[in-house]
């Protein structure tokens, strides 16, 4: 840890590599970067920082060496978000190599990260290519799928649609449910929805689909009608709910014909149970009827 106790006059003289060109200060601090003793772990970190502001010729490479090799995981890490801070196309082709390559879970993530600020066009593909491997974690995959979901572009989205059904794993479906719902878009919506009617999906996932479905520009009679369609009582009550959430007058008419006349009597004690919540005239009217048979 770095304490007001370390060589204030080698701190001192990093500092004044601030005034200096970027070139003539660079060796030097190249120099310090080599170092792996332990003495030299503060020296390190700020050099790491002076490299990323002076922006020498070369400034990615050695970045990216501090990144892969210096055994202070704090000078890795720092490195590797000074790399997303320059901002060139080598920049980020260090990052997407850090991504690639490295064996460092913490240091990947961090990689993500920068590359999900960039936003270039070589920085997405890098994303799209680590939410595609099989060969890291569940939860690695899952960020990247998740910065993918912020960019909110039509390719990311048709490329998330895409990559979903090639996917073994439950939970990484979840994000991209999630991720698509993040866009509100008609097409999202529309595309969730279909999940949610797709029979050979869990029924977990289905629920899923169907509540962020919930959350994007999809007209109410589509829910109304996918309680028609679904065959199985889970489901159904997923659709009241969502009904519910709706509060529309199409919601409303939809919930009072389960309550109605549903075969299913608990299905029909649901939708009563939302109307009472629902600000429509007719609930009451409803109720009455009801009582009077």
């Amino acid at each position: 840890m770095c304490t007001e106790n370390d060589d204030d006059i080698k701190v001192a003289a990093l500092n004044a590599l601030q005034q200096m060109d970027a070139e003539r200060a660079a060796p030097v601090l190249r120099k310090v970067l080599s170092r792996r003793d332990e003495a030299s772990v503060c020296l390190r970190r700020k050099a790491v920082f002076l490299v990323a502001q002076q922006h020498p010729e070369g400034a990615e490479a050695t970045l990216l060496d501090a990144a892969r090799n210096d055994p202070d995981p704090e000078v890795r890490e720092q490195a590797v978000f000074w790399l997303s801070q320059v901002g060139t196309e080598r920049s980020v082709a260090a990052l997407d190599s850090i991504v690639r390559t490295s064996t460092d879970p913490t240091l990947q993530e961090k990689a993500v990260f920068a590359l999900s600020q960039e936003g270039s066009p070589t920085a997405i593909n890098a994303l799209r290519a680590y939410a595609e491997r099989a060969d890291v974690s569940d939860d690695a995959r899952e960020k990247a799928i998740f910065w993918l979901g912020q960019t909110g572009t039509a390719d990311n989205a048709a490329f998330l649609q895409g990559l979903y059904p090639r996917l073994q794993s439950d939970e990484l479906k979840k994000k991209i449910l999630f991720s698509i719902s993040q866009m509100d878009t008609r097409e999202g919506g529309h595309w969730l929805v279909g999940v949610a009617r797709d029979g050979k999906e869990t029924p977990e996932l289905r629920k899923q689909a169907l509540f962020w479905a919930e959350q994007c520009e999809v007209p109410t009679a589509e829910f109304a009608s996918l309680y028609t369609t679904a065959q199985d009582r889970e489901m159904r009550e997923q659709v009241i709910f969502v009904l519910s959430q709706r509060g529309d007058k199409a919601a409303a008419d939809k919930l009072v014909e389960i309550a109605k006349s549903d075969p299913d009597r608990d299905l029909r004690k649901k939708a009563l149970f939302w109307l009472g919540q629902m600000d429509d005239p007719r609930v009451t009217d409803v109720l009455q009827q009801i009582l009077d048979q």
